[in-house]
């Protein structure tokens, strides 16, 4: 299992060992001691949450107010998906930038992303099942969104599926309501990037 740290920090690309023979394929989906090895702690797994999308279907920017956040593993065991991790954090270096892991069931890559980061991905084809591994559970309070369409972040959305099909995004009322990143800075929704180091220090 190789790990590599994305451009946006806090954030990690991880690419499983698969073994192969007639019967069908092996591979070990998280590691708890290579993890810590790469991150710099360990990951507290607190929930385990399953979604399954048709093609198009867009879902985020989704992120939690920090602390504690919730750091996610995310994999896609069926289907392929576009996952995106956005920095949020006000008064990161790397705020307002983003960047992206095909996730998929033929490499079978999972991403990291860490406490107050922002969360989306888009499904690439119909019945794309993601996994994520959660370090806290569901908390409607402190959970917040960014519309995944905001100009100014300006990520760089799929328009084909896997099988070269148009895609049209979907959302659902949520996200077409969020706010845009100006807006959710304005209101100081977003995590603040000094405190968020300051707790994943924390963890180590």
């Amino acid at each position: 299992m190789t790990y590599r740290p994305l451009s946006v920090p806090g954030a990690w690309e991880i690419t499983p060992v698969q073994h192969g023979d007639p019967r069908g394929v092996f591979l070990e989906a998280f590691q708890g001691g290579p993890f810590a090895e790469a991150v710099g702690h360990r990951f507290d797994l607190q929930q385990a949450n399953i979604s399954v999308s048709a093609a198009g279907v867009l879902r985020g920017i989704h992120f939690a107010d920090v602390p504690p956040g919730q750091a996610k593993y995310v994999t896609c065991p069926k289907g392929a998906v576009l996952d995106v991790v956005v920095d949020i954090r006000v008064g990161s270096p790397t705020f307002g930038a983003w960047d992206t892991v095909l996730l998929d069931d033929v490499d079978r890559r999972a991403i990291y992303l860490g406490e107050g980061l922002g969360h989306a991905f888009l499904s690439l084809e119909d019945d794309s099942t993601v996994m994520y591994l959660c370090s806290t559970g569901y908390s409607p309070g402190r959970e917040h969104g960014i519309h995944p369409l905001d100009p100014e972040i300006g990520i760089d959305w799929p328009t084909q599926g896997r099988d070269g099909s148009p895609l049209t995004p979907q959302l659902s009322e949520k996200d077409l309501a969020a706010p845009t990143l100006a807006e959710a800075r304005a209101a100081g929704l977003l995590p603040d990037h000094a405190a968020v180091q300051a707790y994943v220090a924390g963890l180590a």
